[in-house]
């Protein structure tokens, strides 16, 4: 039987590496955007560093699952955690000479980092019992809590301590991957044991997408993942554009990403009591309402409920997909579905990520119509994943087993 006593364990070191080295994802979604529109040649190019960050986590899914398949998870993490580091000095010398190009590099390998963090919530389960999963992979999203305080707040300490803004920002990114990443030393999942000759090899990727309730869960999760990529990543370009100041902007970002994490504590209680279908709804359900928020106007307190509403509807989206996931898998397809999942995840956050920019900047002829924009842009990705969520739902039990 599995132990969940080594599993509460490694959760712990994940919610502690949630915390501290996740912190670096609010501060450069933060201040990513906004350095850009000052580096850009061209204002619509203001969130490319973003969408580059999330290219660099869309491309490196499939590398980086394939190394904790062959070295174990502690191998990803630490190349994860070098990735953000190498990110930050790379983003750092192009703000410091005021190269776009090199800025944007930079961003690029920082997605290294965000594609292994998003890999903790796998991690999470590998050593709890089924009835332990949800919760495991409930509490490791809520370590990022302390990283939506830390974030930004560090961004608000950082932003100018430099003569170049946000210079020191990228200073700090650099120092919580480089300490934050002994943590992993304190993990303990096995090493996955080489495939013995005549061993199972699990399903193909073309099998594995053609399961309804692997499928339906890679929809729902993309479309969590993708449209609070979108809304978040102009908000902070939204509310500066609308006349409040770039701590006005961290604030909100503090407040979404608490909305993000806070959840957490009890969505696998929710999940294990009402099922993962009824909570993905649910998310849906709020993230459709974020966007109402967000285009009823443009005061400050729209901007806050509307970011906390993404935050939200994203927990149950994104937590009650991967759950969902995670039931459908076997052990010997675990890292190979795993990498698919995660890049056609990161592959619509990358789309969401390049068009948020494109709305918000350059689809009307002011902030406020960018911004409307950007959240109409939002309802036929919702009803596409509402849509495959009742087309599961009508399925017979059998068709959907693993």
């Amino acid at each position: 039987m599995t132990s969940d006593s080594t599993a509460r364990r490694n959760v712990l070191v994940l919610v502690a590496a949630q915390a501290i080295l996740g912190a670096q994802l609010p501060m450069i979604f933060t201040i990513a955007g906004l350095a850009g529109s000052s580096l850009a040649p061209n204002i619509c190019w203001a969130t490319l560093p973003v969408t580059m960050m999330v290219v660099g986590s869309m491309l490196t899914a499939t590398p980086i699952s394939a190394l904790m398949q062959r070295y174990g998870r502690r191998a990803g993490f630490f190349f994860g955690a070098a990735g953000g580091a190498a990110g930050a000095v790379i983003g750092a010398w192009g703000l410091a000479t005021s190269s776009f190009l090199l800025f944007n590099i930079g961003a690029l390998l920082s997605g290294i980092y965000m594609s292994a963090n998003g890999f903790y919530r796998f991690a999470a389960v590998d050593t709890a019992s089924e009835a332990f999963r949800p919760k495991a992979i409930s509490w490791v999203m809520a370590g990022g809590l302390l990283s939506a305080v830390v974030g930004p707040q560090l961004v608000k300490v950082t932003a100018d301590a430099m003569a170049v803004t946000f210079l020191g920002s990228y200073l700090a990114v650099i120092a919580l991957n480089i300490f934050g990443s002994f943590l992993f030393l304190a993990l303990d999942i096995p090493k996955p044991k080489p495939a013995a000759q005549g061993s199972p090899l699990g399903r193909s990727r073309g099998e594995l997408i053609r399961n309804p309730t692997i499928l339906v869960a890679m929809i729902c999760a993309t479309v969590s993942y993708a449209l609070m990529n979108l809304v978040m990543t102009s908000s902070p370009l939204a509310v500066v554009g609308c006349g409040f100041d770039k701590g006005d902007a961290a604030d909100v970002v503090t407040a979404h990403v608490l909305a993000m994490y806070a959840p957490s504590f009890f969505t696998g209680h929710l999940i294990a009591r009402f099922g993962t279908e009824r909570i993905i709804a649910l998310g849906l359900t709020i993230l459709a309402a974020a966007g109402a928020v967000a285009m009823a106007g443009v005061q400050l307190e729209n901007f806050f409920i509307a970011l906390m509403l993404l935050g939200l509807g994203w927990n149950f989206g994104f937590i009650g997909a991967t759950t969902m996931l995670t039931t459908a898998q076997r052990p010997e397809e675990r890292g190979r579905l795993q990498g698919l999942n995660d890049l056609v995840v990161f592959g619509g956050v990358t789309l969401a990520s390049f068009s948020s920019g494109g709305l918000m900047n350059c689809s009307g002829g002011s902030v406020q119509a960018g911004w409307q924009m950007v959240n109409l842009a939002m309802l036929p990705f919702l009803i596409l994943a509402g849509g495959a969520l009742i087309w599961l739902w009508l399925r017979p039990q059998e068709s959907r087993r693993a």
